[in-house]
């Protein structure tokens, strides 16, 4: 029986794949990035434009552009669809027929759905007919997609386009692990030479010619240069078999003796296999010859791979790359070209800065990234269209595993690479010990637990005899006091304990021996959790207590949750009023522990005055966090003062997920909605629900990116970044999971993917 859905439907016409052009990759993507983000409320179809009769229809709609008739009729029956909300037109001039492409004025004159388009090509200084032409186009929409702000200017300039009608959305790339082309050359066995690339479907445009020439310069002062030509010849250049282009560059390659110096790569790769021999790539060859060239699929995709660039000069190049990210050349010129990639070659630390500063800047414009624009334009555009709900990423123990030795979890990550020299934290080991539990629970996926023991272990290196904890060793000594001397060591301490509770409530699942190691480790700290005195400790070392004591009924337990609170209670009574209704004359990170153990102090005592505490001062919270319907973390730039105004910007995922973590104590106590309904709003800002409408995670490592500061995203994945968002995403996990007791678990390599 045919499953109908009611989900909301976008159709895209476009070229698409198989089809080999860089419109039907840039729509396939484009899709995917939407459905990666949306997919749980937004379905994306296909009209494909072709230029003969099809026989096998293999998407919704096909459009034989060159047969006019069929431009009305394909609208029709787009418009018998009630769900189809949008029709998203991929326009580039030559992809219709007549003057201009003007038959697809057929189409927009028989379409009754609203309308958009992305414009490829945006010529500079049109004539009359042409500037008529699209004023026309956007008569029908008052929407238009560009990928350049040279692109938008001169659709105002040059068209007389107003500026709201246009939405800059950069051309998207694919999100990467990032590795240093010596780790990547050995997939290919090159990693004993210098390597230039470059890639797409050849033909003259790329201008493959100027980078050969170049190369034989190169190869005076570099003789061990290898440059990969990755790609294959556009198909429409290739006649009766004949490949006249790439033979061209053969030709010049023996003609230059460069045999041993270029490796022709004739394929049409996976975007995987792409993107991996891109990472292997030392200097990025961007050759094209086109001045009026608008964008470059194939630049934006070097660049997000952490390529140091050498590019010709068109719109694109000079809007994006700057000088701390590559070398600008003019188009053709073979002296440039060679002068500039002998200057990367014999600075290596000026590559790595290149790379990074590349990587950084381009991970704004991935194709997830890309969905979220999309979709705050569509949402101005659909009529009578159900709620946009994010779809929850897949859940990846990728990185964080990538992150954990024999010993425990770094620190630090510099990107994605562990920085072994950070050493290990309690602290981080604690967070990683209380996810792993989180995810055995959900998966019983017995790879967790070697994970969990690690993490353990480290805890139990680190208690010492009167019961407290060091809070840091390094990977060299595996221990260093001295460090351990120079900072506050109760958050840490309390850390521990609120991972060791975990563990013992998870004792009904886990092996004995883990179970009996956390509570001898957590029993033996008590005589120093008593006198913990630090707010946030309290309400760390609360939370580990009370799930022991959960398990484990204690008096003693019950005696020091008590005591600890009374203190938290004090505090409160102090410095609360009726506008600040808070422990603290500040809120500063981790802000939920603070409610969250009054909570527990209520449940264990019954006390009535811990219970309006809890409630009262988790009010005062969400007001200073949840504003105008979003999650806005408080500023670790300058904290929230009392009587001041908070700082705007610096914002880190741990307090996105301390936040979600009260919200779900909060709601399993006294099953009010609201609470659940704020955790969804909370776990959003990852998905992109931020003031840089980006997302905070990486989808394919399940690394979480370390803050989101004023105009940029810190990419480096350290510990507590990605243990949080981990953390976060379980919790999202089992709400969906008890909301949808039918949801099937799923296996992924490194976790499990739930519909939610």
């Amino acid at each position: 029986m045919k499953t109908i859905s009611n989900k909301s439907k976008i159709v895209f016409l476009s070229t698409f794949p198989p089809t080999q052009c860089g419109i039907a990759t840039y729509t396939q993507d484009t899709i995917k990035g939407i459905t990666d983000v949306f997919g749980k409320s937004i379905t994306c179809e296909i009209c494909e434009l072709v230029d003969k009769p099809k026989e096998n229809k293999t998407q919704a709609y096909i459009l034989n552009t060159k047969n006019r008739e069929e431009y009305a009729q394909v609208a029709e029956e787009i418009n018998k669809d009630e769900n189809v909300k949008l029709v998203h037109i991929q326009h580039e001039f030559g992809l219709f027929s007549g003057n201009y492409g003007d038959h697809l004025l057929d189409f927009l004159n028989t379409i009754k759905k609203p309308v958009t388009y992305t414009f490829h090509s945006v010529i500079p200084n049109p004539n009359n007919e042409l500037k008529t032409f699209v004023q026309l186009l956007l008569s029908y929409s008052n929407s238009v997609f560009v990928m350049t702000n040279q692109s938008k200017e001169i659709l105002m300039r040059d068209y007389e386009i107003q500026d709201e009608v246009i939405t800059t959305v950069p051309h998207g790339t694919h999100i990467v692990i990032y590795e240093k082309p010596e780790d990547a050359k050995a997939k290919y066995g090159i990693q004993d030479r210098i390597v230039l690339s470059t890639f797409g479907l050849l033909g003259e445009g790329k201008n493959i010619e100027t980078g050969l020439h170049a190369l034989a310069k190169i190869v005076e002062k570099e003789p061990n240069v290898l440059y990969l030509i990755i790609g294959r010849t556009h198909p429409n250049l290739i006649i009766d078999g004949v490949d006249a282009y790439r033979d061209k560059l053969e030709a010049i390659v023996e003609e230059l003796h460069l045999q041993n110096n270029v490796r022709f790569i004739n394929q049409y790769l996976e975007t995987e296999e792409l993107l991996d021999y891109l990472k292997a790539t030392d200097i990025y060859m961007f050759t094209s010859k086109d001045p009026n060239q608008a964008v470059s699929g194939t630049f934006a995709y070097a660049m997000s791979c952490a390529c140091p660039m050498v590019a010709s000069k068109i719109p694109h190049t000079k809007e994006v790359l700057t000088s701390d990210c590559g070398i600008l050349v003019d188009i053709g010129n073979v002296d440039q070209f060679a002068e500039a990639a002998l200057q990367l070659i014999s600075d290596e630390n000026l590559r790595y800065e290149m790379a990074i500063n590349a990587l950084s800047k381009m991970r704004a414009s991935s194709w997830e990234n890309a969905g979220l624009t999309h979709m705050n334009t569509y949402k101005k555009l659909m009529e009578n269209t159900p709620e946009i709900k994010y779809t929850y990423p897949d859940i990846q123990l990728r990185h964080i595993k990538k992150l954990t030795t024999d010993l425990g979890i770094i620190q630090f990550s510099k990107i994605s690479i562990p920085d072994l020299e950070s050493g290990y934290t309690l602290d981080d080991n604690a967070r990683a010990l209380i996810a792993f539990c989180m995810h055995y629970k959900l998966t019983r996926d017995k790879d967790d637990l070697p994970y969990i023991l690690i993490y353990l272990d480290f805890i139990e290196r680190c208690q010492r005899p009167k019961g407290d904890f060091i809070n840091y060793v390094d990977q060299e000594n595996r221990e260093h006091i001295e460090q351990n001397a120079e900072v506050n060591l109760e958050d840490s301490n309390a850390r521990a304990i609120w991972a060791l509770g975990t563990v013992v409530a998870n004792s009904d699942i886990l092996p004995d021996n883990i179970s009996k190691k956390a509570s001898k480790c957590l029993l033996d700290s008590l005589k120093w959790a008593e006198n913990i005195q630090s707010p946030r400790s309290i309400g760390f070392a609360t939370k580990g207590l009370y799930l022991y004591h959960s398990t484990i009924p204690n008096l003693y337990v019950a005696a020091i949750i008590n005591k600890l609170n009374a203190k938290l209670l004090a505090n409160y009574e102090d410095t609360a009023t009726e506008d600040w209704q808070w422990f603290e004359n500040y809120l500063t990170y981790g802000n939920g522990i603070l409610p969250e153990s009054m909570l527990y102090a209520y449940l264990i005592t019954n006390k009535p005055v811990y219970k309006k505490v809890a409630l009262d001062s988790l009010d005062f919270l969400l007001s200073k966090t949840f504003v105008d319907g979003n999650f806005k973390a408080i500023s670790n730039q300058s904290w929230y003062h009392k009587d001041a105004q908070p700082a705007e910007y610096g914002e880190q995922p741990i307090d996105v997920t301390y936040t979600i973590q009260t919200l779900n104590a909060f709601y399993n106590a006294f099953k009010t909605p609201e609470y659940r309904k704020k955790m969804k709003i909370a776990f959003n800002w990852f998905l992109g629900k931020n003031h840089l409408n980006q997302i905070m995670y990486n989808p394919v490592s399940g690394g979480g990116y370390d803050g989101l500061e004023k105009e940029n995203v810190n990419l480096n994945q350290g510990a507590e970044s990605t243990v949080c968002y981990l953390t976060a995403r379980l919790l999202m996990e089992n709400f969906a999971l008890s909301e949808s007791k039918v949801i099937p678990l799923v296996k992924t390599r490194s976790g499990v993917a739930i519909n939610s």
